[in-house]
């Protein structure tokens, strides 16, 4: 019960401090089934599908530690060939510490396509998004409420409960029908989040993505049977960056992946603390081609440990056109060859 009670204490210290501090900035969510939310990874990528594309991704952060993070976004996307456009909308919702900190974000998105030639395309894309952030005080429970018995009410001055602003991004794309390779810039306005009345920007938010698809076989009317995808993503927001480098194999309608999280060798925390983070699994199925689910799980290989249960993720997405378009073979060229995983 005493090795609780701290417990509680700690990370209701902990939440309070990233909420009061005047220099504390959160960090933004993220999925290891970054495809899988394309509007979310880079808003270039907003309709770059056949026609039109519903999905869903969910995220259960360090299943084993209490008030871990949830994350979800369900999105929709249409690609507008007359236009060479594509349109979306998303919606976004993070909840840690027993859901008492809540981030909200419903956003919307533009890209249009420039061919190059006809075998190499550009897309430029961005986004807009309302977003909101709130507490719920009862969620919690402080030290003071312990020692006086009260589960209902602190004595503690707390500070409003949310906050809401609107922010930016923006995206490029360069991509062919074996590779693809691009920038997104997230919080290009660095919005005030403060909950207290103070100043405290959301930083800026850079990411490059890239990889090429390599077929292995084909059947005799050239039509790819099994292929390897190669792809790496750098993201960087203030001091903190990652590395997510690995690969899927796809066999017909299956998908296996593998994927190390981390810069080691090139950077520390501190000496004799290398930076690995996670290798991740997915598995993923095709269901003709327009109904795609995927699950993924983090093994954390930090010094964080097992112990935190990892973290689980899943994903459907469904795609669909009007049947004079699935008949229409122009629309492949304008397709990214990323994995939709």
């Amino acid at each position: 019960m005493i090795t609780r009670f701290f417990h509680i204490v700690f990370v209701n210290t902990l939440l309070m401090a990233c909420l009061l501090c005047p220099n504390a900035t959160s960090q933004d969510p993220q999925f290891s089934q970054f495809y899988a939310s394309p509007i979310y990874l880079n808003p270039a990528l907003t309709g770059n599908t056949a026609q039109a594309r519903i999905a869903g991704i969910y995220r259960k952060q360090w299943a084993k530690v209490p008030g871990a993070f949830t994350s979800y976004i369900f999105s929709y996307d249409h690609y507008l060939r007359k236009y060479r456009s594509g349109v979306g909308l998303m919606f976004m919702r993070d909840q840690a510490g027993a859901g008492a900190l809540r981030f909200t974000s419903i956003s919307g998105s533009y890209s249009y396509l420039m061919p190059i030639n006809q075998k190499l395309f550009l897309r430029t894309g961005a986004r807009a998004a309302f977003v909101h952030r709130a507490v719920d005080w009862s969620e919690l429970r402080f030290a003071d409420q312990y020692i006086r018995d009260d589960p209902f009410a602190t004595v503690d001055d707390m500070p409003r409960s949310s906050a809401s602003y609107f922010d930016a991004s923006a995206g490029v794309l360069l991509y062919s029908r074996s590779f693809w390779a691009g920038l997104s810039f997230d919080h290009i306005t660095q919005p005030n989040e403060s909950m207290t009345g103070r100043k405290s920007r959301v930083p800026l938010k850079f990411s490059m993505q890239g990889g090429y698809k390599y077929p292995l076989t084909k059947d005799i009317k050239g039509k790819v049977i099994t292929s390897v995808t190669a792809v790496a993503i750098y993201k960087a927001q203030q001091k903190w960056d990652q590395i997510d480098i690995g690969a899927y194999y796809d066999y017909k309608s299956f998908v296996i992946g593998l994927w190390y999280r981390g810069i080691p060798v090139l950077k520390y925390y501190k000496p004799g603390y290398s930076n690995n983070d996670a290798v991740v699994i997915m598995l993923g199925y095709k269901m003709k081609n327009y109904i795609s689910a995927g699950y993924s799980y983090d093994l954390t290989i930090s010094k964080l440990g097992i112990e935190t249960g990892g973290a689980h993720e899943i994903s459907l997405i469904y795609e669909f056109a009007q049947p004079d378009y699935k008949r229409d073979q122009r629309k492949k060229s304008f397709m990214v060859p990323c994995t939709k995983f």
